[in-house]
């Protein structure tokens, strides 16, 4: 099972049409739901179709003032 916080930026394996890989992590538990970076588009996946598309985990996002 992988380590999540909310918060946590996530590259995933496939591009969003938007043209992004990089996600924010918004929700966690039994489902995990995320917010694209280049449309703010928010998706909620079950953990393990999560897992599955995940690439790996950036670390924490800067906020988004930054």
């Amino acid at each position: 099972m992988v380590e999540l916080a909310l918060g946590d930026l996530i590259q995933t394996r496939k591009k969003h049409p938007c043209g992004s890989d990089q996600w924010v992590v918004i929700r966690v538990g039994a489902d995990i739901k995320i917010k694209c970076r280049g449309c703010g588009r928010i998706v909620m996946l079950e953990r393990a179709e999560f897992e599955k598309r995940m690439k790996k985990n950036l670390g924490k996002a800067p906020a988004e003032g930054d």
